[in-house]
């Protein structure tokens, strides 16, 4: 079965954490960035974004934006 958007959306920037290139702290593209540059819709990047936010990988901070989380 083939993998949807958003879990190969996740997947791609898990891999961007897991590398070190977001380090801890750094700031994730916008979600409007992140539509554009793969070409997906709002609701593919929110259901990634949950993804990475459920796996501990990412925190959101209102208003601000999403960063990648410090390992526990």
């Amino acid at each position: 079965m083939p993998k949807q958007q958003y879990q190969m959306l996740a997947d791609e920037m898990k891999s961007k954490i897991d590398s070190g290139e977001w380090p801890p702290g750094h700031k994730l593209p916008s979600r409007a960035q992140l539509c554009k540059e793969h070409g997906v819709s709002d609701t593919v990047v929110g259901k990634a974004m949950m993804i990475l936010r459920a796996t501990g990988l990412t925190e959101t901070l209102e208003g601000v934006g999403v960063f990648v989380a410090d390992p526990k």
